[in-house]
């Protein structure tokens, strides 16, 4: 691709291609293209200008050799890029914005003052119609004094501060819609799934299958802790199914053989069979921005408080207006009033800084399902971390295994991975991967298989009951033996690492060692969280005492909890939020379920279970522990910038009010200032609460 390099600074270069303008397809084509490669951190590309501004790592000669190779022929883009794409709806609003202003403009120039005058009072019968239909709550609404300002500013002769009224409003009706369906689309997109590959039965059994090659009239198998990843209808089996992220039920649902589940939802309990009836993706992303718009849960209490607020000054607006004119007898005074409410501001600014830190958050990679969870990070003291997959790394290896039988080492470690790998946890995968890395076919050897919570996995292997989890489900809950002779075996395994139990027929078969080394992070990250206001910090394990004990030092945790059940985790949960304390959980896990529930806002690493994700207010896709630092502080910013928006309303609008009872500020001006400020606050809501030079280091 031929190219020119407009402007470069270290580790930034801005270049235009050798073209005048990209379609949509063709900016986001390139797009995913940049950001295919390790060195490119971060990319911008501009369809108006045919300009991409790339930041990126390593040797400036790797980028443009990236882009002399690119092609749009040539580079294949998975077909859900496009369909998620906000570059046309960024689009659309920024033309909406730009013909407004240039039309506004040019009617004061071009079209005779008369013609003006007809057209504002054409536009004159839309506010008024929008501002008496608030009337049927039987609440005065900020609709209501636009309605009445801009018809008291027509019958007083001042068709330009009329003019300038509705102008300002339809300004800032489409900056806030712009805003929430930008926001609302981002956090769509990244509650939507990522699948990649699913069991699809065939007439040889299950085979693991890309989603991509799915079609309408397959059969896909969902077990215990899976997202079902397309809409269909259960042919066998029965599930709980946790539908909150389409339907906002905050229970299960029952789901049998003959009724319809739909792609984006989460089994609890049992497993089912769907006959697939849309493989594709595009009613499921609808549902969840209906969703979202639909839920209380993305307005914080502060967001609420500031709604309700702006509702209960409009009549006291309203009583100021008729009082001045009473007093004054003088219509301008009266009007100038009108021209200025807190309301407009409050429900503009609010919602937009939530919004936008909610965008924000998003570009971290940081998925928060509402403004109420962030208030709630910002205000908590304590922080609840699962060890395995969150304070740990989500990537543990299969240190070795220890025979308890006959049986080799591999044949166990086969059977092992067979059980394992149906199920969604970072430690089933450490031994799948094991298995395939020894080149271990693992073909199905065994009957269906149970999930136990926190507990392990149960099946029958050649007619024997097999079992495969923790210490506390394989001996205390099974009541598995230790194999004649093979005690000081068992005593003798070594320390340092955890364990996963193999069990048939009653008796020990093999001990699976599981390296879980901490995250490098993870000791700076809890030290900034205590410099953050973090007053408890608390670890919580399955593991024993002593492997809790190793980690919970190295990463700087004083309180720690080792061998807890789910339950126990949100029993600490729920005691501490009723002493008064506000607290986040962050896990990754099936197990760690309940405990995110609990919380004022519960976290999942995403590399965890799906219902962890689902369950979770908000999700963390970036594989380093820091992103919980960068939410704390977004989170900290938008509370501080809501209380400065609030602040800045309320002062500089009672400011206002004053100088129009004064008769110091005419009507045209009071409106100028006070809708000129509400569009401001609204767009410095939108910029970043965290500096991008900031956001790069980390």
């Amino acid at each position: 691709m031929r190219f020119a390099i407009r402007h470069e600074i270290r580790n930034r270069i801005r270049l235009h291609l050798d073209l005048k303008r990209l379609t949509f397809r063709e900016a986001d084509t390139l797009e995913y293209y940049l950001r295919s490669f390790d060195q490119v951190t971060e990319v911008r590309v501009y369809e108006r200008t045919a300009d991409a501004v790339v930041y990126f790592t390593g040797d400036r000669s790797d980028i443009i050799t990236i882009v002399r190779d690119f092609s749009f022929d040539k580079t294949d883009v998975p077909e859900k890029v496009f369909e998620s794409s906000s570059r046309e709806l960024a689009s659309k609003y920024y033309d909406r914005i730009v013909t407004t202003v240039i039309l506004h403009y040019a009617k004061r120039l071009i079209v005779p003052f008369f013609i003006r005058r007809v057209i504002a009072g054409f536009k004159m019968v839309r506010y008024i119609w929008r501002g008496l239909k608030t009337l049927r709550n039987r609440h005065l609404q900020v609709e209501m004094l636009d309605a009445i300002a801009i018809t008291a500013a027509i019958l007083t002769g001042d068709h330009n501060t009329a003019s300038s009224v509705m102008f300002l409003l339809k300004i800032g009706d489409t900056l806030e819609e712009w805003t929430h369906k930008r926001s609302v689309d981002d956090l769509a997109r990244r509650m939507s799934l990522n699948i990649d590959r699913v069991w699809l039965c065939t007439d040889k059994g299950e085979v693991l299958t890309d989603s991509s090659a799915i079609e309408p009239g397959d059969r896909v198998i969902v077990r215990m802790g899976n997202m079902i990843p397309f809409d269909g209808e259960v042919v066998s089996g029965e599930a709980m199914v946790n539908q909150s992220s389409m339907t906002g039920e905050s229970t299960a649902v029952h789901k049998v053989c003959g009724t319809s589940v739909f792609a984006g939802t989460v089994v609890e309990e049992g497993d089912v069979t769907i006959r697939v009836t849309q493989a594709g993706g595009d009613g499921r992303f609808d549902r969840i921005v209906k969703m979202i718009e639909e839920t209380e849960k993305l307005k914080s209490s502060l967001e609420s408080r500031a709604e309700r607020l702006a509702d209960r000054l409009v009549p006291y607006t309203l009583l100021a207006a008729g009082l001045t004119w009473v007093i004054s007898r003088n219509v301008t005074k009266a009007v100038s009033v009108l021209m200025v409410d807190y309301s407009c501001a409050l429900k503009m600014a609010m919602p937009i800084s939530v919004l936008s830190a909610i965008k924000e958050a998003s570009e971290y990679g940081i998925t928060v399902k509402g403004g109420k969870f962030l208030e709630a990070v910002a205000d908590a003291d304590t922080i609840v971390f699962d060890k395995t997959g969150t304070i740990t790394k989500a990537q543990p290896t299969v240190a070795g295994l220890v025979s308890f039988c006959e049986e080799t080492e591999d044949e166990l470690l086969r059977q092992a991975a067979c059980l394992e790998e149906h199920f969604p946890h970072s430690v089933a995968r450490a031994v799948v991967d094991c298995a395939m890395d020894r080149g271990l076919l693992h073909d199905e050897l065994h009957t269906e298989v149970e999930y136990i919570v926190a507990h392990g996995i149960a099946s029958a292997i050649d007619d024997e009951r097999a079992v495969i989890g923790s210490y506390h489900f394989v001996f205390e809950d099974e009541q598995v033996v230790i194999p004649d002779g093979m005690k000081e075996t068992f005593d003798k395994l070594p320390d340092g690492y955890s364990r996963l139990y193999f069990a048939k027929n009653g008796k020990l078969a093999a001990c699976i060692l599981i390296d879980d080394p901490m995250r490098g992070e993870t000791n700076d990250v809890v030290r900034t969280l205590g410099e953050l206001g973090f007053e408890h910090i608390v670890m919580m394990t399955g593991d024993s005492e002593k492997t809790a004990a190793g980690i919970a030092a190295k990463a700087g945790i004083s309180e720690y909890y080792a061998e807890v059940l789910p339950e126990d985790k949100a029993k600490y949960v729920e005691k501490a939020r009723s002493e008064g304390h506000r607290v986040i959980m962050v896990g990754d896990g099936i197990n760690d379920s309940p405990a995110l529930s609990a919380a004022d806002a519960g976290i999942a690493i995403s590399d965890g279970a799906e219902i962890a994700r689902q369950i979770a207010d908000i999700t963390i896709s970036s594989d380093s522990l820091e992103s919980i630092v960068i939410l704390r502080r977004i989170s900290t910013l938008l509370m501080k910038r809501i209380g400065f928006n609030y602040r800045t309303i309320v002062g500089f609008n009672t400011a206002l009010i004053g100088l129009g009872i004064a008769g110091i500020m005419p009507p045209a001006t009071s409106a100028m200032l006070h809708n000129g400020s509400t569009v401001a606050l609204g767009l410095n809501s939108m910029t970043s609460l965290i500096s991008e030079k900031e956001g790069r280091d980390r």
